[in-house]
């Protein structure tokens, strides 16, 4: 038998479990339970309250005797300095990723010159007759609904912006101060209606929205016509979002309703074509190209055309300091979209089918656009608490008829060389 070496064995061991025992229990009291999991985010912990400020001035050596640069629209007064926006922006965003039902909303109010085209008709476009004038650019409600495809869908309704274009009214969100004549003439600026995104795999993304028009709110005068529209389009999300692709289309009749004796059309049936695609890839961490390709009909008036393409280029050199190239060709076929207006109305006016002082091209024209410029946006000291951000974006930028019509300097040149730029602040 055995026993004695068992014995021995647990009168050997039993002391030291007996000492480990005892000092596991003396450490103890200095042990620390594992960190409690944070508390789940409250539905307002993501709102957030933002302002801008943008000012700018673009200096033409041509000094055109009516103080426009043609082709420009936000950029438009020559050699004029000009308050383009103070934006005040209130926004709860939904969360993408929700699994249950998740809901959001975003206002942004604007005050400035730009707001002489970005008016929702019928709303505050005749409130304030002097340049800097008020608007509501978007006040919208979106719920998100985790329900028949992978990423669910949002459905949102209210007042909005454009899906279109790659360029967009708030300013910080763009290259250059200046715009495209794409932004300009080719797209809508804003709808009112309702939108859906379907989330349908995490590549492809599905728009589809009733909206009342280009630019117009609900009823007259808020809406030029009596017909709804529609815009809609899909998304591309590739090569683990370094690739992204948006084409997009708004079709509907967008004539207003007392040009019916002068347009040889029924403003309520006659559609026009707004079609729009954005390609953006992002080849390195600090190259980034963007191509925006632009198609517009309108079956009114003949059947007017616009077509043409914008090709972008950036490079961030290092945190604060990024260089930007645009170069566009635009075609207004029949020269019925691509116009100036001198007045504080003007653009409103025409909107509404009313009287103006619009003035276009001698002729059927086709624009080039080179634009080059840095974004300068240096990082601020931690004692300026309430201010997020500066950023100054110098550009120089030369316009050219390629057909040689002159619709430049009031109709004077083939060309137009301007240079300016814009200061931003962000709260």
């Amino acid at each position: 038998m055995r026993l004695p070496n068992i014995a021995a064995a647990l009168a050997f061991a039993l002391p030291i479990c007996l000492a480990g025992g005892a000092a596991f229990a003396a450490d103890l009291p200095n042990m620390k339970a594992p960190p409690a999991p944070p508390p789940p985010a409250g539905w307002w912990d993501t709102f957030t309250v933002n302002g801008v400020i943008e000012s700018g001035i673009t200096f033409n050596p041509d000094l055109p005797s009516n103080g426009i640069n043609f082709g420009h629209l936000f950029t438009d007064r020559a050699n004029t300095p000009i308050l383009n926006q103070i934006s005040l922006i209130a926004q709860r965003p939904i969360d993408p990723n929700a699994k249950a039902i998740d809901f959001g909303f975003k206002v942004q109010l604007l005050y400035g010159g730009d707001a002489r085209y970005t008016h929702y008709l019928g709303e505050f476009d005749y409130s304030i007759n002097n340049f800097n004038q008020f608007d509501v650019v978007e006040a919208w409600g979106i719920a998100h609904l985790p329900y028949i495809f992978s990423g669910g869908i949002d459905v949102k309704a209210g007042q909005f912006v454009t899906l279109e274009g790659a360029e967009v009214i708030n300013a910080p969100d763009n290259l250059f101060y200046s715009h495209t004549y794409i932004f300009n003439f080719g797209i809508p600026f804003k709808d009112t209606g309702v939108m859906t995104i379907a989330h349908v795999t995490p590549m492809l993304d599905i728009y589809a929205g009733a909206v009342t028009g280009v630019n117009t709110s609900i009823g007259w005068p808020g809406d030029n016509n009596g017909a709804a529209a529609f815009e809609g389009g899909f998304g591309l999300n590739l090569l683990n979002g370094n690739l992204t692709v948006l084409a997009t289309t708004h079709i509907g009749p967008e004539n207003p309703s007392l040009f019916a004796p002068i347009c040889a059309c029924n403003p309520n049936s006659t559609l026009r074509y707004l079609n729009d695609v954005v390609v953006t890839w992002k080849a390195t961490d600090k190259l980034t190209f963007i191509t925006d390709a632009n198609y517009i009909r309108d079956d009114g008036w003949g059947g007017v055309q616009g077509y043409g393409v914008a090709q972008y280029a950036s490079y961030a050199i290092n945190d604060w300091l990024k260089v930007n190239g645009r170069a566009e060709v635009w075609r207004d076929q029949n020269n019925f979209f691509v116009a100036a207006y001198p007045g504080n109305f003007d653009f409103v006016n025409l909107e509404h089918g009313y009287p103006n002082g619009v003035f276009f091209a001698p002729a059927p024209t086709t624009y080039l656009e080179l634009t080059a410029g840095v974004t300068i946006a240096p990082v601020l000291p931690k004692e300026t608490p309430y201010l997020k951000s500066v950023i100054f974006r110098p550009e120089v930028r030369y316009d050219s008829s390629l057909n040689n019509t002159t619709p430049f300097a009031y109709g004077t040149k083939s060309s137009q060389f301007t240079f300016g730029g814009d200061l931003i602040l962000k709260f």
